[in-house]
């Protein structure tokens, strides 16, 4: 699994012109699963997620979580994350995980965030969306399973 963190002010993500999820301050998630993923990998990443230190502290100092901030999440599913642009001028999506494997794998992640008791928006797996944020800092990671 892949996922892109992005720390917000704000975010929301629209499907046909309606609004699917929305969040205060927290991560905004562009989630990529591929093949060989499992839910050992989709656990782990969940853990590190609300775990990583990343919001200010006092003095400034990235030392707080995102449950020390009591943070929010929008997770999103991102299959083309597993887009390959190492040949030719279009992405190959040959290790993007199919629908079948990706949809309860992309829902067992979410399900283990919100066991931390985080509340976590979403956006439609599969469909068009529109994404809007507030970048916090910029802070943007890449956090991956394997």
């Amino acid at each position: 699994m892949k996922v892109v963190l992005q720390r917000s002010k704000e975010a929301s993500v629209t499907v046909g012109g309606e609004v699917a999820g929305q969040i205060e301050k927290g991560f905004v998630l562009l989630v990529g699963i591929t093949h060989g993923d499992t839910e050992e990998d989709a656990r782990y990443l969940a853990d590190k997620i609300v775990n990583l230190r990343v919001f200010e502290d006092e003095s400034g100092k990235m030392n707080h979580s995102l449950l020390d901030v009591e943070g929010e999440i929008l997770s999103i599913s991102q299959f083309t994350l597993y887009g390959d642009c190492r040949k030719g001028r279009r992405p190959n999506f040959m290790e993007a995980a199919k629908p079948d494997h990706a949809l309860p794998l992309y829902e067992y992640f979410n399900k283990v965030l919100k066991e931390n008791d985080v509340k976590v928006e979403t956006g439609v797996f599969g469909e068009m969306m529109g994404v809007k944020l507030t970048n916090d800092g910029p802070v943007t990671l890449i956090l991956e399973s394997k």
